[in-house]
C-alpha cells in the first residue's frame, strides 16, 4: 500500500513540475516582479528594433496605446503555446489604442521566425532582439515574459510563463487600460 502511495506523489511530483517548469499555470497573474526586472509602477525603458522587414521601430511609437510586449523564442515550448491565444488578443483588439509586440530574442531571429510563422501565423508586429539588448534592459530572466504598458508608457504588469492572453480576464484588464487616460 505504501508503495502506491509512494507513486502517487511522485506522479503529482512530476505533474506540478511539468507545470511549473513549462509555465501551464492557470493561476491569476502576479504583480511580483522578476528577480532585477524594471517593476511595475515605472517607466518602460525605451528601446527601438528591427521588425521582420528591416523597418525600425521603437517603443516610444506606441505612447498613447496599450502595449503588451512580449519576449519569446521559438524553440520555447511555452512562447509556441501562447502564441494562438496572442494572435487572437491582437486580432480582437487592435486598432482600439493597443498594439502587441514580440520580441524575438534568438541570434539567428529573422530565420527562426520566418519559420515559425509557417507553423503559426502571427499577424501583430515581432521585433528582433538578436543581440539581447532590450531583453538586458528588461532583465528577462525566463521566457515568456510579457509586460504590460499603459498609455502613459509605464510598466503595469509583468507576466513570466504561458498564458490565455485571450481570457475574458484579460481583455478585461486590457480595455480597462485602454479606457483610462
Amino acid at each position: 500500500m505504501s508503495r502506491k502511495i509512494s507513486i502517487a506523489f511522485l506522479l503529482i511530483g512530476i505533474a506540478f513540475s511539468y507545470f511549473v517548469i513549462s509555465g501551464k499555470n492557470y493561476l491569476p497573474v502576479s504583480l511580483a516582479s522578476p528577480a532585477g526586472a524594471p517593476g511595475t509602477g515605472v517607466t518602460a525603458p525605451g528601446f527601438t528594433l528591427s521588425d521582420m522587414q528591416g523597418k525600425p521601430v521603437s517603443l516610444a511609437d506606441y505612447r498613447g496605446k496599450v502595449v503588451v510586449l512580449n519576449f519569446w523564442a521559438s524553440w520555447c515550448p511555452p512562447c509556441r503555446a501562447e502564441m494562438p491565444s496572442m494572435e487572437r488578443l491582437y486580432g480582437t483588439l487592435k486598432g482600439n489604442d493597443f498594439v502587441l509586440l514580440a520580441v524575438n530574442v534568438e541570434k539567428n531571429g529573422r530565420s527562426a521566425v520566418a519559420a515559425f510563422s509557417q507553423k503559426i501565423p502571427m499577424s501583430f508586429p515581432v521585433l528582433l532582439d538578436t543581440d539581447q539588448h532590450v531583453s538586458g534592459l528588461y532583465r528577462v530572466g525566463g521566457i515568456p515574459q510579457t509586460f504590460i504598458i499603459n498609455k502613459k508608457g509605464e510598466i503595469v504588469q509583468e507576466v513570466t510563463g504561458a498564458r490565455d492572453w485571450n481570457s475574458p480576464e484579460t481583455r478585461k484588464f486590457l480595455t480597462t487600460l485602454m479606457q483610462g487616460e
